[in-house]
């Protein structure tokens, strides 16, 4: 009988040494998970595109679709001409393919008061030379003057700029994200009485680019934030 109690009076002392183990076991990982804080850090530049792209759009109507198209032709050629002799090239001009409506198939349509062919032609410029273009566009009334029915600016046909540098500024914003994460973590371990210690992790945020405003698109705002995590010492 005594033997038994002894037995049992063990397994009891080894149980409770082992949850004790545990507990403690647990109890360290806790306290080493709290000594680290993670925080971001953000960067941010304002850059002038350095690509644009405008496309000019105008349409030409009539009730003889071989004049229409005609006329598109020679109007195709005038504005070619008035982008190559203000210092565009011609490798920076395309003209799409001509898109021919026939009004006739529109319930709307009444000949003799409805021309009924209608051709868009799209001359687009595509360019690096993007203040030189700004100020083309600024210009394109003198494409008006010339007999050039050029379509407003629409959602579907609008100018677009664009910065295609980002690799050149990627290394120097990162270090830069990097640099306003480690501040932001030294403030925090500072104001813990704690020492800042190693990255533990980081994590790179992907770079954005955006218009800086609504008024001026050709100036773009590149922003990345960075995630990293420290270790914090006694």
């Amino acid at each position: 009988m005594k033997l038994n109690s002894v037995i049992a009076a063990a397994v009891i002392a080894v149980g409770l040494l082992a949850l004790g183990l545990t507990v403690r076991s647990g109890l360290c990982s806790f306290t080493e998970n709290q000594r680290s804080v993670e925080v971001r850090g953000l960067a941010e530049r304002e850059v002038p595109a350095n690509k644009v792209t405008w496309p000019i759009v105008f349409k030409m109507t009539g009730d003889n679709l071989p004049s229409v198209y005609a006329q598109v032709t020679a109007t195709n050629s005038k504005v070619e001409q008035f982008l190559t002799s203000n210092g565009i090239s011609t490798d920076e001009i395309s003209i799409g393919a001509p898109k021919m409506e026939d009004q006739s198939e529109n319930y709307n349509y009444k000949p003799g008061i409805t021309a009924r062919y209608a051709i868009t032609s799209i001359v687009t410029v595509s360019s690096s030379k993007v203040d030189q273009v700004r100020g083309l566009i600024n210009r394109q009334g003198e494409l008006l003057s010339q007999g050039i029915p050029v379509v407003a600016e629409n959602y579907s046909n609008s100018i677009s700029y664009e910065f295609t540098g980002l690799n050149d500024i990627k290394p120097e914003m990162i270090a830069e994200a990097t640099k306003s994460a480690r501040e932001a973590a030294k403030k925090f371990a500072d104001d813990s009485e704690s020492r800042l210690g190693k990255i533990k992790n980081a994590r790179q945020g992907q770079f954005s680019i955006e218009d800086r405003d609504n008024y001026t698109p050709y100036i773009k705002r590149v922003r990345v934030v960075t995630s990293l995590t420290y270790l914090l010492q006694d």
